[in-house]
């Protein structure tokens, strides 16, 4: 198979370093970045966050060739250069281009006529003929291409080498070159238009979403009553095919799927019911929680509440958009002091576990790890929304 050589812009995030890594056997793979930090913890072959395999993957990579700089000098001479800058939302919950379009315009000096642009990351609906009218303007002759990553944090490495991988272009080239890019890999390709990889991107994101907000409705639907909702859970999954896919409640959060419903959203005029309500219940799950809590303990402002988990999700240091600093934010103004504690995110505003434990009157766990299964709470009140524990959810 043909050997590339590849850039990888942004290549030391959650999006672009299991894929440089994945890459790196098979084409010579350079990572720019401009964040200095990342970009030297990456030579010293240390993972800026956790991700399954990725550290021996990255020792190996760099003994394979792998470089990784924040000088932009070398990528006119690359083959093709993969983008992993998405486009976020704003503060009214809009697509905000701006940094996207900062992004490629400063990537124009150092691009070429014949080469090849992959969007990698999730981008708003007509993003990629957008950045190939850029381009154009630009005077540049240049393949773009969208290849969404369509992976779970954490385990990004394995997943990329063995989910299929979604290829979009506008031209037989631009196919020819991304069958060139991901093939290697060994991973299955589907090919589709640019709108349609675009959409099947967003809408794989909002569907988890949507779906997340049916369990935490049904969860604080059962819990207004007094019930376990995980008795309830069992029973409509256990040996029933068409119960099954029905997740469990939690903290939906996480840098794309509040934000890839917007971008939905927006795409269709604001008109999306659907993910406006599963936005209302997913984002309104830390308030039901703490209003709950405030029934059960009339006397919630005089205690101390440990908030165990500040990740948006188990197992993880990912604290991207994470619902439990809203929840910290709510129990704050609703009780006499929290303590914040987490295993493994990098916060200043975080205190050591074992503070917690020791000073706190009722414990809540904001992030499912696994190492909250066996800490000692000596009797005191736990509210466990994921069943962490085993010992149902009500509050």
């Amino acid at each position: 198979m043909k050997r590339l050589k590849i850039a990888v812009v942004g290549g030391c995030g959650h999006v672009g370093l299991p894929l440089s890594i994945a890459l790196a056997p098979h084409h010579e793979v350079l990572i720019y970045d401009t964040n200095a930090a990342s970009v030297d913890m990456v030579l010293a072959g240390q993972m800026p966050f956790m991700d399954a395999g990725c550290e021996e993957g990255l020792r190996q990579a760099l003994q394979g060739g792998l470089r990784a700089s924040t000088d932009p000098t070398g990528l006119e001479s690359c083959d093709q250069l993969i983008i992993v800058i998405g486009t976020p939302v704003d503060e009214h919950l809009n697509p905000s281009f701006g940094l996207f379009d900062k992004v490629i315009s400063d990537l124009t000096q150092h691009l070429r006529s014949g080469q090849t642009l992959v969007l990698r990351s999730t981008v708003f609906p007509g993003t990629t003929e957008r950045v190939r009218q850029q381009l154009k303007a630009a005077g540049l002759s240049i393949e773009v291409t969208f290849c969404p990553e369509r992976v779970a944090q954490g385990k990004a490495l394995e997943e990329i080498r063995t989910l299929p991988q979604i290829i979009s272009a506008f031209t037989p080239e631009g196919f020819a070159a991304a069958r060139d890019l991901f093939a290697p890999i060994g991973a299955e390709l589907i090919e589709l238009a640019p709108l349609e990889a675009e959409l099947s991107k967003l809408f794989n994101n909002v569907y988890r979403y949507v779906s997340f907000a049916v369990a935490n409705q049904f969860y604080m639907l059962a819990t207004q009553y007094n019930l376990d909702f995980y008795r309830i859970l069992h029973a409509l999954r256990h040996h029933y095919p068409r119960g099954s896919h029905l997740p469990g409640p939690g903290l939906a959060a996480g840098p794309c799927l509040f934000k890839d419903t917007m971008q939905l959203s927006a795409f269709n005029n604001n008109s999306f019911f659907l993910g406006h309500s599963a936005m209302l219940i997913n984002e309104g799950l830390p308030q039901f929680i703490v209003m709950q809590m405030k029934q059960r303990w009339p006397d919630l402002a005089s205690k101390t509440v440990g908030l165990l988990g500040m990740a948006f999700k188990g197992d993880s240091d990912d604290a991207r958009e994470s619902l439990s600093y809203k929840l910290k934010k709510i129990l704050s103004l609703n009780t006499k002091r929290v303590l914040s504690t987490d295993p493994f995110v990098r916060d200043a505003d975080l205190v050591d576990e074992n503070l917690a434990m020791d000073k706190s009157d009722i414990f809540v766990i904001g992030a499912p790890h696994s190492r909250y299964k066996t800490l000692d709470f000596t009797g005191r009140p736990v509210v466990d929304m994921w069943n962490l524990l085993g010992k149902g959810s009500q509050i």
